[in-house]
């Protein structure tokens, strides 16, 4: 038989872009002959996962496309600062269909895996007679968690007021503020194209997951036997970066040097230390900024603290010259190396805004979660790591923001939760919980792991499949 050839579409997102690329990487790594299509603006990002695969049978190929939105500086989705610029760079997307289609037609290829937000794409894999597959960024649980909300809308007479999301294998309890609210006029796009995404999803192959059964078990069972949908689940695919140099060159260069964070890492005791990042997409509010540091400041344990580029001014005046002269805080300004760091022994937790990757991250180095959720599934997501796997604590009462703003937490709150979490007893047991989730990630990407056979099954399902 011919080389299988897969050919992957990523969002251009940091968070979706990342994982995909170690797939790819991973299919490659099994004989698969593997393409990434991308945009020109985005293609240097690749360029250190193409390399991993320089000595396997088949090495990584990128090919570009031109997507050239009407409004200048909307190619790259980590770029947009507003959600009415967001929503016309999801509006413009639908452009990339036609060189798609026509790059489809030449090379002729086994599979497309392609991102949710190119819901087009099943279209384009039925006119070919190809298998498309949809890989979304997000796990098992809160696809189910949503999929429950949307079919039975809560009856509660507050935002406030607790209901059981029903018809799942846990008692999940929400409120009406932690759910999506898509409103207004900007929405409109982004709600369609949500709405199309799961239209696709239903009409498509199958979906791949970056998440691994030992995690959540009752969650893959229900999404294939309840939900009725084809799936497989190859994760955690951040494992696959091993050396120290992998990594690190996950994602952007590193705002720090490796060797200096890691040096700082080895002075201090095992699971002293707390990690505290929200990902490439959250707003944190300058006076949330302010909250954090002086909520850091109170507690007894050190830190890493990642903010973004250009929010230095809203550090409290002296904190970081006093952190750095105790040898309690490193702050990192822009891009940090957060699988090396989760996985140094010296961090036993993690505050989180709950994306999808930094939950996986986190398990996967085996630390307790101060669950911060901010947007999108998110709150989904902590309800996994509080109420189901037990391995952290919600921040308190927040509420889902459209504009992917983290703000109103308040320091005695913030100092309160993370000194829970750092604890020896009600903490360590949490960590303990996240150590055994650690080692079956470990296992599960193995020969002979779940992962790694949930693989073997996906590729030969793209081998056998007929037309």
């Amino acid at each position: 038989m011919a080389t299988c050839h897969v050919v992957f579409l990523p969002f251009m997102a940091y968070g979706h872009l990342i994982p995909m690329a170690d797939m790819a990487v991973l299919f490659a790594s099994r004989g698969l002959k593997t393409t990434i299509l991308t945009t020109s603006k985005t293609a240097h990002r690749l360029a250190k996962s193409i390399r991993k695969t320089a000595g396997f049978t088949h090495q990584i190929a990128l090919h570009t496309i031109d997507f050239n939105p009407e409004e200048p500086g909307l190619e790259n989705p980590d770029q947009v600062i507003s959600n009415d610029q967001f929503c016309r760079f999801i509006e413009a997307l639908p452009t990339l269909q036609e060189p798609f289609e026509r790059f489809i037609e030449t090379t002729k290829p086994n599979c497309i895996v392609a991102d949710m937000f190119f819901p087009w794409t099943t279209e384009t894999a039925s006119k070919f007679g190809i298998p498309r597959i949809i890989f979304n960024g997000s796990g098992f649980f809160p696809l189910c968690v949503s999929d429950a909300v949307t079919r039975y809308r809560p009856n509660v007479s507050s935002d406030s007021e607790p209901f059981i999301v029903p018809h799942l294998p846990h008692e999940i309890k929400l409120t009406r503020k932690q759910l999506p609210q898509y409103e207004g006029e900007e929405f409109k796009v982004f709600m369609k194209v949500f709405i199309q995404s799961m239209e696709a999803e239903a009409k498509s192959y199958g979906v791949i997951f970056n998440s691994f059964y030992e995690l959540e078990p009752e969650y893959v069972r229900h999404y294939r036997e309840v939900m009725k949908r084809k799936a497989w689940h190859i994760g955690p695919v951040s494992l696959y970066s091993k050396t120290i140099e992998e990594k690190v060159e996950r994602g952007k260069k590193s705002s720090i040097d490796e060797h200096e964070c890691l040096k700082w890492l080895d002075s201090k005791p095992t699971g002293s230390v707390v990690y505290v990042s929200f990902g490439s997409m959250v707003n944190v509010t300058n006076a949330q900024l302010y909250e954090i540091a002086m909520g850091l400041e109170a507690c007894v344990s050190s830190f890493i603290w990642v903010i973004r580029d250009g929010q230095e001014a809203s550090i409290p005046e002296g904190f970081e010259a006093r952190m750095e002269a105790e040898g309690r805080g490193l702050i990192i300004k822009g891009w940090a190396p957060q699988v090396m760091i989760l996985d140094h022994e010296s961090v036993g937790g993690f505050v989180t805004h709950c994306g999808w990757n930094s939950v996986l991250e986190g398990v996967s180095g085996g630390v307790a979660m101060v669950a911060w959720p901010v947007t999108a599934e998110q709150f989904y997501n902590a309800k996994l790591v509080t109420d189901v796997l037990r391995i952290g604590v919600l921040i308190g009462d927040v509420e889902w923001s459209a504009h992917s703003t983290c703000e109103g937490v308040k320091r005695e709150v913030i100092e309160r939760v993370v000194e829970r979490v750092m604890s020896v007893e009600e903490g360590g047991d949490m960590r303990m919980r996240a150590r055994e989730l650690q080692e079956k990630a470990k296992t599960t990407i193995e020969e002979e792991g779940s992962s790694y056979l949930d693989l073997s099954s996906f590729i030969e399902n793209i081998k056998s499949f007929q037309q």
